[in-house]
């Protein structure tokens, strides 16, 4: 049986602000004042760029967030969901797929449409409705990566 979990967006949750950019920090390696701004933007309103947790008891165990752009040089393509990540021991119980859903319809619902995510991903995204649109180059990145579109 799928065990329950709860998925929050940090303005239902706001005390959570800290706790989350740590949780991304430790995931991705970004750092803590990167989320925090972004994260103080969408709590102050100044843009609607939600962040999405879900959340086993008080334990953050899975989360994402949407930008304006994932460091890459197609600035016209946004805004972007970012940091999306699962704890290992969480995976393949839908959770990555729950937050996606939640951010889509989220921007959906604040006419912020499409959205966009960049990901070397083959095959995961597929299966929530993204499609693949090109590639693009990051940030200080040697390779190209693909970019993925949800209308």
């Amino acid at each position: 049986m799928m065990k329950e979990y709860t998925y929050i967006t940090l303005r239902e949750h706001p005390e959570l602000k800290n706790t989350a950019a740590e949780w991304f920090n430790s995931k991705w390696g970004v750092p803590v004042e990167a989320y925090l701004e972004c994260m103080e933007d969408y709590l102050d309103r100044n843009n609607e760029y939600g962040w999405y947790l879900c959340l086993d008891g008080d334990k953050i165990i899975g989360g994402l967030g949407v930008i304006e752009n994932d460091f890459h040089d197609r600035k016209d393509l946004a805004p972007n969901v970012c940091a999306v990540y699962t704890d290992e021991e969480y995976r393949c119980q839908r959770v990555a797929g729950n937050l996606l859903d939640m951010a889509v319809e989220d921007m959906r619902s604040k006419g912020i449409s499409p959205v966009y995510l960049v990901t070397d991903h083959i095959g995961f995204y597929e299966r929530y409705g993204w499609k693949f649109l090109c590639m693009v180059q990051g940030d200080g990145e040697p390779d190209m990566t693909r970019m993925y579109i949800h209308e």
